[in-house]
């Protein structure tokens, strides 16, 4: 074997290993940021829930303290 077809060699398989790495960075790196969101995604969704369930009690209370009063709307 010539020495060029051992440097060729040498250098495709660096080259292959480099672009390995780099995918599994770039895709360890996106999981990563999907899970953050995914965090806050839920965290949002449960604050919109417990908004909804406070305003129904909210109105519950309005229209209990509407009958108290003898108030109609």
């Amino acid at each position: 074997m010539s020495d060029a077809i051992a440097v060729a060699l040498i250098g495709l398989a660096g080259s292959a290993v480099g672009a390995f790495g780099g995918v599994m960075a770039s895709a360890r790196l996106t999981q990563y940021r999907l899970r953050m969101l995914e965090e806050k995604v839920e965290k949002h969704n449960s604050l919109v829930e417990r908004t909804f369930r406070l305003e129904g009690r909210m109105d519950e209370a309005e229209h209990d303290i509407r009958d108290l009063k003898g108030v109609k709307k």
